[in-house]
């Protein structure tokens, strides 16, 4: 029995088998009636919508992830990964175009087994319940937009790593690692005015009461802005949100016409007062270390397994290449990956926490905070109250309730 096939089968199948627990003992874990801290934003009505929108949405998740688990171990099992192969292989165009074919055919793949998943929450699912706003010509542009964005940028980094792995030896997963952060650092910083405005009209939010609010609670909290922008969320969604993008002197933040119509100024202050928590308590930047050291992990471990003959005997290959030894790696990687990913939520979950406590310090209304999130969760239709199963697998936010008795514990008074 080849071990790395034993390891891959056993680790997709157990994180299929987590999912599709965690949402089973969700499900069991609602409550027939809001609780009581809720009840002054989930009515009647609201906790039934509530209550089959997170129902919905787990049957859909179950179809989707047993649906992709199955292609997936199929595709493994039944030399998927080898027939491709040596179709990109036809082509005869040299090893690196050739594994750009490889990758970019799996992409290709995987999109279209997705697309009609991502067809059916959007149209059907998400217009169920009253949140959907996305048009058809949108949803077709955003998928175009993303397949050429993802072929330029995922294009070049994966030509350039393969290009390392090639001509660089035994220490070529350090100039991978260089090559890969110094990509994103970039995409992060050109990400404000290159990349989303693909997508989205942002507006220049307009002189106000809600501007001059914001204004003076950054001033006060000493926090450069490059300006405050309203983004168009409406197009896609009703659901209202907020974010900071870019760094340095660049920050920016993106409030969506949704949130604005949604809260009062002062509780679209007390969300920018929790944003700007995670850059003054350090959150950001020990996040932006967690990642790039995440990543020198990934590569330093993938220059260990890259040209393993067992590896590639589990995808049955009759050839062993650089660039399937990426994806073949990547699929390996899936035990250690879910279990960072746990340890990243926790450590999430805990910034969160410390960022609610800033907001609800720094403006001394920790009420306003509070009534933010009844109205995000209530417009939302979260699930109140989710199984701690499924916080601890995929919660990166703690439960709605957890944070509201957290602010209302947090000391406001001068120290």
């Amino acid at each position: 029995m080849n071990i790395y096939l034993v390891i891959i089968i056993g680790s997709l199948i157990a994180a299929w088998f987590l999912g599709m627990l965690s949402d089973r003992l969700s499900a069991k874990a609602m409550q027939p009636t809001p609780p009581e801290e809720l009840s002054d934003v989930f009515d009647e009505k609201t906790y039934a919508e509530s209550r089959a929108y997170t129902l919905e949405s787990m049957k859909f998740s179950t179809v989707s992830e047993t649906c992709n688990t199955v292609v997936l171990v199929a595709a493994i099992l039944f030399g998927g990964f080898n027939l491709l192969d040596l179709i990109a292989r036809a082509a005869d165009v040299g090893p690196i175009p050739t594994g750009l074919l490889f990758i970019g055919g799996l992409a290709l793949i995987a999109g279209l087994i997705g697309l009609p998943f991502e067809t059916y929450h959007t149209f059907i699912l998400e217009k169920r319940f009253g949140f959907n706003t996305t048009t058809v010509s949108t949803f077709i542009m955003d998928r175009i937009k993303g397949i050429v964005l993802t072929a330029l940028i995922g294009g070049a980094l994966v030509a350039g790593i393969l290009l390392f792995l090639r001509e660089t030896g035994s220490y070529a997963w350090l100039l991978c690692w260089g090559f890969a952060v110094i990509l994103s650092l970039g995409l992060t910083y050109v990400a404000p005015t290159w990349i989303l405005p693909l997508f989205n009209k942002f507006t220049p939010l307009e002189d106000g009461e809600l501007r001059d609010k914001l204004e003076a609670f950054a001033d006060k909290a000493g926090f450069e802005l490059s300006g405050i922008f309203v983004m168009d969320g409406s197009k896609r969604s009703t659901k209202g949100n907020a974010f900071f993008t870019g760094f340095g002197k660049r920050r920016r933040i993106a409030l969506f016409d949704t949130l604005i119509k949604e809260m009062s100024a002062d509780e679209i202050v007390a969300v920018l007062a929790h944003e700007v928590g995670h850059a003054k308590l350090g959150h950001i930047k020990k996040g932006l270390a967690l990642g790039i050291l995440k990543t020198g992990v990934i590569f330093y471990l993938m220059s260990l397994f890259l040209e393993s003959e067992g590896l590639f005997a589990a995808f049955g290959m009759e050839h062993q290449s650089l660039y399937a030894g990426l994806v073949f790696f990547v699929l390996l990687y899936t035990p250690l990956s879910l279990a960072l990913s746990i340890a990243a939520n926790r450590l999430s979950r805990k910034h969160e926490f410390e960022a609610d406590a800033f907001s609800a310090r720094t403006t001394g209304r920790p009420d306003t905070l509070i009534s933010a999130l009844k109205k995000m969760s209530a417009s939302h239709l979260s699930n109140p109250t989710p199984h701690p199963l499924t916080v601890w697998l995929e919660y990166s936010h703690p439960p709605v309730l957890a944070r509201i008795k957290a602010l209302a514990a947090v000391n406001t008074q001068p120290r």
